[in-house]
């Protein structure tokens, strides 16, 4: 097998792509063969030494992928081997082969393509926990979703449409925008050409959001929050722009507002009946074609730093999914 290889989290020129014996399962996991991976932001992090988790070195990043399984190891029960699964298990993904928990591969029908299925979990899981979990989303409200052209934005964007909310999208370009538009959004701001607040002041009549969804922070963040709906709920997704806002906690006084934290990895862990029923009905929805990954594009697994270099550009929309054995889209 070959795996990108971090020895030494400096960053992505620090990574190589190297041989390594192939691994066989242990008690609980099952080998897979990746036919494809997705790159998160947590993935860019984590080579850096930023992200929360820090895995042992050296590691294989690649916190997403799907393919097939090719061995099981004991106690492996509910998995056989030539199955297709996808798994979220936050290292791994960037190879050909990888060991997996059971626990975390999601089995796969078979016309479930493995480009889709390799971008799905993170992003939909952590859109449905943060909309019909946490905000409690009702049909009829409306939702702000900022960096709404990428990857959890485009997918916030279908599971709010589904919840029968009205969608706002906030994204930095006008193609950005119209991608928006494309995947269901009923309003958009380019908030590099225009006045946020205002924007959301003509598009609201006033009123505000009921729900701002945020996988972004940094000065977005504060404006955003100011034109919040009474009663409304300010859903903390991430902070791909870097910095981590500090809120006047006044706001959520005179708004009668909510700041409300969203982990789904948490969520998953210590409510796990509750995540596999969200994830079953996330399941549904994409066999019904109610929502479905917007893929950026495809590359080969060995362009891995080509990948990472467009999404350090921010050009990215949707998602970015390296390839093993020509299952480019």
């Amino acid at each position: 097998m070959h795996a990108w290889l971090c020895q030494n989290p400096t960053g992505v020129d620090a990574l190589t792509w190297t041989e390594l014996p192939t691994p066989q399962p242990g008690a609980g996991e099952v080998l897979i063969e990746i036919k494809a991976a997705s790159l998160n932001f947590p993935d860019l992090l984590i080579v850096q030494d930023k992200y929360q988790v820090k895995p042992p070195l050296p590691f294989v990043p690649g916190s997403e992928y799907a393919g097939v399984v090719q061995a099981v190891g004991d106690g492996v029960s509910h998995l056989q081997v030539g199955q297709h699964v996808a798994c979220l298990s936050g290292t791994g993904g960037f190879a050909t082969h990888t060991l997996a928990p059971a626990a975390l591969c999601m089995p796969l029908p078979a016309d479930f393509p493995f480009v889709d299925a390799a971008a799905f979990i993170m992003i939909y899981a952590t859109s449905y926990h943060a909309l019909a979990d946490r905000a409690q989303l009702q049909a009829g409200e409306t939702v702000l979703v900022l960096g709404a052209a990428g990857g959890v934005g485009t997918s916030a964007i279908q599971i709010a449409k589904a919840l029968g909310a009205r969608v706002i999208a906030a994204a930095s370009s006008d193609e950005k925008c119209a991608l928006c538009t494309s995947i269901g959004a009923d309003a958009t701001i380019n908030y590099s050409t225009q006045d946020l607040r205002e924007a959301l002041k003509l598009l609201t009549g006033g009123k505000g959001p009921d729900v701002i969804y945020d996988p972004v922070g940094g000065d977005l963040a504060e404006p955003a929050f100011r034109s919040i709906a009474w009663r409304g709920r300010y859903l903390v997704v991430g902070f791909a722009a870097g910095s981590i806002p500090a809120l006047p906690l006044n706001l959520t006084l005179l708004k009668g507002a909510s700041i409300v934290g969203v982990f789904w990895g948490g969520f998953a862990k210590n409510e796990p009946k509750a995540n596999a029923s969200a994830m079953a009905e996330l399941a549904r929805w994409y066999a019904e074609g109610i929502i479905k990954p917007v893929i950026d594009r495809t590359l080969p697994m060995v362009e891995l730093k080509a990948a990472y270099a467009r999404m350090g550009s921010r050009g990215v929309k949707g998602k970015l999914v390296l390839v093993n054995d020509g299952q480019r889209a």
